[in-house]
C-alpha cells in the first residue's frame, strides 16, 4: 500500500493515484503552531527599519512554536527555501517570494494552480516527485524547509527523513504547516479556514511579507464571510449531506475525508454536512456499505488534475460512470438525481488560498438561489441535476 499525504498518494506521476489502489490514512505529525489553530504562537518585535520586504510588519526576530513546544527563531528572513509539497509552495508563490524557493517535493501537476501562478510553479526546481530524498534535502543549500507532512521516517517506509540534529547541522530551520500537520493531532475538528489563514500569516512573518499575507487572508475571509452571510439562516440539520469521493484513491475501498482534514473545513464553510464528519483524523478507509448508509444528498467527484481541461473532464466522467454503474452506489439519492460536483481534489484537500474559492463554488452549487451559479476556478462547471 502507498501512504496518503494530505491529498497526495505516494507513487509515480505528478500526484495522481491509480484506480483500484488503496491508501493508508495520513500519519500523526508535528506542526508549526497556529495562533488561530490554537497550537502555539508566533511573535516578533518591530525592527525599526522600513522599506525592506524582510523587515515588514512584525519585524525580526520572529519565533514560531510547534505543537510539542519546540521553538524556532528567525533573526532574518530565509533566503533559500525548500517546500515539501504544493501547499506551502503555493502560499510562498502568492506571497511573492518565488526568487527564494530553491526546490520542492510533490510538485503540482501542470494546470493545477490557476493562471500565471501555474507557470511560476512549474519553474521551481523539483527535488522529489514525491517525498524529497533525505540526502538531496540536506544538500539543497536551503536555510528553511517548510514541511506539510510528518517526520518522513513515519511515512510507511516511503523515506527516511532528516532528524532535527541533521537539519541543524545542515543549517536548515525546519517548520511545519499547522493546517495540515498539526490538525490531525488536535482534539477538535477543522470547521473553518482559520488554521490555513494562520499558516499564511505566519509564513508572511517568517519571510518578511506580512502586508501581502494579511491581504491574502483578508481576501479569503471576504469570500467565506459572504457565504456565511448568505446561508446564515439555514439550520445545521437542514444543510445538505455531502460525500467527497476520492476517485483516485481507489474504488475497491473508498477513503473518507475526516474532520481534521482541511476539506472538512471547506465543506462546513460551504454549508455542507460532511457525511464522515464523525471520523476523527484526516483520512480513513471506509466501506461502500458505510457510504450507502449515509446516502448523501450531494457527491463531489474528487479527481486530481490531469493537465488539461479535456483530460480532467474525462476523469470526472469516469468517476461519475463508476458511481452510476457500481451496484452499491447506483441507488444512492445523489446518483439517481445526478447531484455531482466536478471539483478537483487539490483545491479541496490541500491547504491554500484557493480553499476559499472552493467554499464559494460548493456553496453556489448547493444554494444557487442565494449565491448564484457554480462555475469553478478550474474551468469545469460543477455538476447539478442531470449532469
Amino acid at each position: 500500500m502507498r501512504p496518503r499525504m494530505n491529498g497526495h498518494v505516494v507513487g509515480p506521476g505528478p500526484g495522481l493515484g491509480a484506480k483500484g489502489r488503496t491508501v493508508t490514512a495520513a500519519v500523526t505529525v508535528l506542526a508549526v503552531a497556529a495562533l488561530a489553530a490554537g497550537c502555539g504562537s508566533a511573535d516578533g518585535r518591530e525592527s525599526g527599519r522600513a522599506g525592506s520586504r524582510d523587515d515588514a510588519a512584525g519585524g525580526f526576530p520572529v519565533t514560531v512554536t510547534d505543537c510539542d513546544g519546540r521553538k524556532t527563531t528567525f533573526s532574518t528572513a530565509p533566503r533559500k527555501i525548500v517546500t515539501s509539497n504544493a501547499a506551502s509552495l503555493e502560499m510562498l508563490l502568492r506571497l511573492g517570494v518565488e526568487d527564494r524557493i530553491v526546490g520542492t517535493g510533490f510538485p503540482p501537476g501542470k494546470g493545477t494552480l490557476p493562471g500565471e501562478l501555474d507557470a511560476r510553479a512549474q519553474r521551481v526546481p523539483v527535488l522529489g516527485k514525491t517525498v524529497i530524498p533525505k540526502e538531496k534535502l540536506l544538500g539543497s543549500g536551503a536555510d528553511l524547509y517548510i514541511d506539510t507532512f510528518a517526520s518522513m521516517g513515519n511515512m510507511g517506509g516511503a523515506a527516511t527523513g532528516p532528524t532535527e540534529t541533521e537539519f541543524a547541522a545542515a543549517g536548515i530551520k525546519h517548520v511545519y504547516l499547522a493546517s495540515t500537520a498539526c490538525a490531525p493531532r488536535k482534539k477538535v475538528p477543522q470547521r473553518d479556514l482559520s488554521a490555513v489563514e494562520g499558516d499564511i500569516r505566519r509564513l508572511g512573518q517568517v519571510t518578511g511579507t506580512s502586508p501581502r499575507a494579511l491581504q491574502l487572508v483578508a481576501e479569503m475571509e471576504k469570500k467565506v464571510s459572504g457565504v456565511r452571510k448568505a446561508i446564515a439562516d439555514v439550520p445545521a440539520e437542514k444543510r445538505p449531506s455531502y460525500f467527497f469521493f476520492d476517485f483516485d484513491a481507489g474504488t475497491k475501498q473508498p477513503v473518507a475525508v475526516c474532520n481534521r482534514q482541511v476539506a472538512n473545513a471547506v465543506l462546513t464553510e460551504a454549508g455542507a454536512r460532511n457525511v464522515f464528519a464523525d471520523c476523527a483524523g484526516d483520512f480513513q478507509r471506509v466501506s461502500w456499505e458505510d457510504v450507502v448508509g449515509k446516502d448523501p444528498d450531494w457527491i463531489q467527484l474528487g479527481v486530481r488534475n490531469r493537465g488539461s481541461a479535456a483530460a480532467n473532464e474525462k476523469a470526472f466522467g469516469e468517476a461519475e460512470q463508476f458511481l452510476r454503474t457500481f451496484p452499491a452506489t447506483a441507488g444512492l439519492r445523489a446518483v439517481k438525481e445526478g447531484k455531482f460536483l466536478r471539483i478537483g481534489s487539490e483545491r479541496t484537500t490541500i491547504a491554500g488560498v484557493g480553499n476559499a474559492d472552493t467554499v464559494r463554488r460548493i456553496a453556489a452549487t448547493l444554494y444557487p438561489d442565494r449565491l448564484g451559479g457554480g462555475e469553478g476556478t478550474d474551468g469545469v462547471a460543477a455538476g447539478g441535476a442531470g449532469r
